[in-house]
């Protein structure tokens, strides 16, 4: 082909356990982040990606200077989400954490936000770009789902994860340039999946390391995948590189179909159109892993693969400036 976690199940604890544990866990969330943070939740939700997102602080570059707060806020509401998983110590926890933003995407809708410099943050991009509440919500449920159920049995069921995580999280950045065209949501609909694929494999060594397999079954089960030796032996395990290949592939094939979405938009000349250019270079970043897996014959263990290109802000600037993705 040319490309062009083990959970602890859920314990059972009485309620008036359960209601010791969510008091303790919601003032926690919301008590975690600095003061300096509360103060300046923008500058803590820069930071914040800068720190653990680096390729999304690279594209922010790209966006008009007065929405950037808000791209922020939405990435790092994304990325405080998705880590949740790897930073609590059992699925009650997970599920409380999941229940605090439920309960402070509420807050802001009525106009009282937690003191969390991500839901203040969000309250103020909420106000001026009206951020769909549906949106921020759906990608809470995901999440939540996802702590019970952290591997796919089929590629189906991962792209419909990926469309209610990734995929929504480019709609909300359609939604904060003010572009509510239906073709660029579909294009953004395939992206944001060829998004959560790429982002898999890049994680694959460090999931195996933790026994967990992110790679669907139905790909594992087709080229005979032990995923106990995937764990053990990583890139020896046999017929993983095969996976991986057809893995790489699905998400390559949703890249395709997100630029010929775009190519055939009306008006568009086969370019990206330069409004709606900032939200499409998160397809940099997943087409750049991918020619690379490649380059490695599809070694996702490859530890070329855990280096950040140098090349990929050039790569990102080159994308805008030529609309293309």
């Amino acid at each position: 082909m040319r490309l062009g976690t083990s959970r602890i199940p859920l314990q059972a604890v009485n309620s008036r356990s359960v209601q010791s544990l969510s008091h303790c866990c919601r003032r926690h969330v919301a008590t975690e982040a600095t003061t300096a943070g509360l103060s300046h939740p923008d500058a803590y939700c820069r930071d914040y990606i800068r720190k653990h997102d680096y390729d999304s602080y690279l594209i922010s570059h790209f966006y008009p200077k007065h929405v950037q707060p808000g791209y922020f806020a939405i990435k790092a509401f994304s990325v405080e989400l998705a880590s949740v998983a790897d930073t609590v110590s059992n699925s009650v926890i997970g599920q409380m954490r999941m229940q605090f933003w439920r309960d402070a995407i509420k807050g802001i809708n009525d106009g009282r936000p937690p003191k969390h410099p991500v839901a203040l943050a969000l309250f103020d991009a909420s106000k001026k770009w009206k951020l769909s509440s549906y949106h921020l919500k759906r990608i809470v449920d995901a999440r939540d789902a996802e702590l019970q159920s952290p591997s796919y049995l089929t590629v189906d069921s991962l792209t419909s994860h990926a469309e209610s995580t990734s995929s929504t999280v480019l709609y909300l950045l359609l939604q904060l340039l003010s572009l509510h065209s239906s073709d660029l949501s579909h294009a953004a609909s395939h992206l944001g999946t060829a998004q959560t694929f790429s982002t898999l494999l890049r994680a694959l060594p460090y999931h195996a390391k933790k026994g967990e397999m992110v790679i669907p079954a139905e790909l594992t089960a087709k080229h005979g995948v032990n995923q106990e030796e995937v764990f053990r032996y990583g890139p020896e395990a046999p017929g993983i590189e095969s996976a991986v290949f057809d893995f790489a592939t699905v998400g390559h094939d949703h890249l395709l179909t997100a630029r010929d979405m775009i190519s055939k938009m009306q008006g568009s000349n086969g370019k990206v159109p330069k409004e709606a250019m900032p939200v499409f270079l998160s397809g940099v970043p997943v087409s750049n892993y991918l020619k690379r897996l490649e380059h490695v014959g599809f070694n996702a263990f490859d530890p070329k693969l855990q280096v950040r290109d140098g090349w990929l802000p050039w790569y990102i600037w080159k994308s805008y400036y030529k609309k293309e993705f």
